[in-house]
């Protein structure tokens, strides 16, 4: 088996071509309010104006798209060629500029320091096994005061079955498993089939983020689930495991790696 990012590139490779789930491209509903779907938790203040704005394994034609549709300096970056090739499908038929490069999130050596004022990063650290090394290139290329917007899966979310078993969810995988999660047939919307995934500790996602250098200033989790749903499916499974977690962290000028763990809980602060 090659490298978790050669295997991750075909997998989505593929996934693109087949039009599987989270390769769908924006639409007229999402340019029709693409402030919901890119700032949902309003940490942007709704203004990224002429501001430089990196989408990290962000490619599929959704989120660099939008962003420029606002007026965003959009730079995209994925591993997957093929999911490079729809946002500049999608930014060509809509008469949006951005630019694309092909490379891993660990491997940022493609920018320059402190180049954008605005990270973002849509899940996928999971493909990854190292999280730190995704945080220090994300703090490397972003400038002191930039914001760094990431969503990643909870543990919890990797730990537990796909299916309940007398009505609950059961946790099949160790917190502390290390290498590649046991490969997925079919697609449940939180496991992707043809994937490789990691299990990253909270100490990695929280603790390795500070690390980093930044400042984690909010954090929010997406509701997706509904007690009402059929047994299986992913808004029942979503009610009781949750699936997701957002950090809103903001890049300091004095942290260096290595350091303790710093936190500061603040909501409604400015974009």
């Amino acid at each position: 088996m090659g490298s978790p990012q050669e295997h991750n590139r075909k997998a989505w490779d593929n996934r693109a071509r087949r039009e599987l789930a989270h390769t769908e491209t924006a639409g007229e509903r999402q340019f029709a309010d693409p402030w919901t779907f890119i700032d949902d938790c309003g940490w942007l203040g709704r203004n990224v104006a002429g501001k430089r704005v990196l989408c990290v394994a962000a490619g599929g034609g959704w989120h660099g798209p939008l962003f420029a549709s606002v007026g965003a300096d959009v730079t995209v970056v994925d591993v997957s060629p093929e999911m490079l090739h729809r946002d500049e499908e999608v930014a060509a038929k809509r008469s949006l500029r951005l630019s694309v490069v092909e490379a891993s999130m660990d491997d940022l050596s493609a920018f320059e320091e402190a180049q954008f004022e605005i990270v973002i990063q849509p899940v996928s650290t999971c493909y990854l096994p190292d999280i730190n090394r995704v945080y220090r290139e994300v703090a490397r290329v972003t400038a002191a005061g930039g914001l760094y917007i990431s969503q990643h899966k909870q543990p919890a979310n990797l730990q537990s079955s796909t299916m309940p078993r007398s009505g609950s969810y059961a946790v099949q995988e160790s917190y502390y498993r290390s290498g590649a999660l046991p490969a997925v047939d079919s697609d449940a919307l939180h496991r992707e089939s043809g994937t490789l995934e990691y299990l990253h500790r909270w100490d990695d996602l929280l603790g390795g983020i500070c690390r980093a250098g930044f400042v984690i200033e909010d954090i929010a989790e997406p509701r997706h689930g509904d007690p009402h749903a059929k047994p299986g499916t992913f808004r029942h499974r979503s009610w009781f495991v949750p699936p997701y977690i957002t950090f809103k962290a903001r890049r300091t000028s004095e942290l260096a790696a290595g350091n303790s763990v710093l936190w500061a809980p603040q909501r409604n602060l400015p974009g």
